[in-house]
């Protein structure tokens, strides 16, 4: 799995990229405030998000192009990346919660990294990232 930096460090949310297989990018956040950057800010409303259950972990997003619809596969492997980038990591097979990025918000006085979500579906997955291409990415508005 190949790893680049950008430069910049002071520009947005820092983020993992994962392209998955038809081209579909997921992004990972790596803080708190990442997380919600990323949730809140970065995904638009068509867009899957995802989270393990119950554990500590990163906000994942899975970018979707308009009018397209993930099959199935796609949104275990952006789970499987989710569960990854969790406290799960070593976990076996993880409930990883997702939904559209348009059912997330974040309660009024909640800590930053701290969302709810509606219309939740959890998909059981084992963590990992396989052979995937990832960097780092701080340019993403």
């Amino acid at each position: 799995m190949a790893k680049t930096r950008s430069q910049g460090r002071d520009r947005g949310p820092r983020l993992l990229e994962y392209v998955l297989p038809g081209g579909w990018k997921v992004l990972v956040g790596r803080t708190d405030a990442d997380n919600d950057r990323l949730s809140l800010k970065v995904a638009r409303p068509g867009d899957w998000w995802f989270h393990v259950r119950s554990t500590p972990g990163s906000h994942v997003v899975l970018q979707c192009p308009r009018g397209e619809e993930p099959d199935r596969e796609t949104l275990k492997r952006a789970a499987a990346i989710a569960a990854y980038h969790s406290k799960a990591r070593e976990g076996g097979v993880v409930p990883v919660s997702c939904t559209l990025a348009q059912y997330v918000t974040k309660p009024r006085g909640a800590e930053i990294g701290t969302v709810q979500i509606r219309k939740e579906v959890v998909l059981k997955v084992r963590p990992g990232v396989g052979e995937l291409v990832t960097e780092d990415t701080n340019d993403l508005t």
